[in-house]
């Protein structure tokens, strides 16, 4: 259908994993349900859309407050550059325009991989242009529709008007570093406040960490998420 498919976002992507889950699958109760980026997203909309559902929620590398500020921004550039290349054609092209390499390798630069991270990975213009010149000789994305339609989908993304809904136990997992979800702004330790009960853990900056990708390595928050399930009770189904 190409441009012509729907468009969907991040609530009906939660809808089709709930269907999945309990027409597909029988399954009617889960210990954990957690995510990563667009999955810690996702996390924050199953607690609010299905409070008895889980015994825990472990959001990471998100916030669960409006799309909005560097995030959107920087999402809302990706896909314009993809929109505005005339290769795109409306949606209608027939090999896939170069814009989307382009465009993909940029946002990955500006909003992952840590201010620390990046300096250690490449101190010297030469090692940066390496780091440049290997991201966009990768195989890019297969399908520019496709792309632009799963970063569109989270124009409305906004779990914050049913935060005091949840009533499963949270630990957010963020990096301090993150690119997408800055700690500076006050808004994690706002929103958990309206929780019944809900902690943060956030992985210190260092140069081996890699901003919004920090999140991606379990040696930084593997023991807190042990810890935080073993005190974490079986709520009944």
């Amino acid at each position: 259908m190409r441009a012509k498919f729907p468009h969907y976002n991040y609530d009906d992507m939660v809808l089709a994993q709930c269907r999945l889950l309990t027409e597909g699958l029988g399954i009617r109760h889960l210990r954990l349900v957690t995510g990563n980026s667009m999955g810690g997203m996702e996390t924050w909309l199953w607690g609010v859309t299905w409070p008895a559902f889980m015994d825990a929620l472990v959001p990471m590398a998100s916030q669960p407050t409006e799309m909005s500020a560097r995030n959107w921004m920087t999402r809302r550039i990706l896909i314009e550059s993809i929109r505005q290349d005339p290769a795109w054609n409306n949606g209608d092209y027939t090999t896939p325009p170069p814009s989307l390499r382009l465009a993909n390798v940029f946002f990955g630069i500006a909003t992952s991989g840590g201010t620390l991270g990046y300096q250690s990975l490449a101190p010297t213009r030469e090692q940066a242009d390496k780091l440049v010149d290997d991201r966009l000789a990768a195989r890019p994305p297969a399908d520019a529709n496709d792309f632009l339609w799963q970063f569109d989908a989270s124009r409305d993304y906004n779990p914050s008007p049913g935060l005091e809904r949840i009533q499963a136990s949270v630990l957010a997992i963020n990096s301090a570093d993150d690119e997408r979800n800055p700690p500076e702004t006050g808004l994690m330790e706002q929103s958990l406040q309206r929780l019944k009960n809900g902690r943060l853990f956030l992985i210190p900056a260092s140069a081996a960490t890699r901003g919004h990708g920090s999140t991606a390595m379990a040696k930084f928050w593997k023991q807190p998420l042990l810890d935080f399930l073993n005190t974490v009770p079986r709520r009944a189904m």
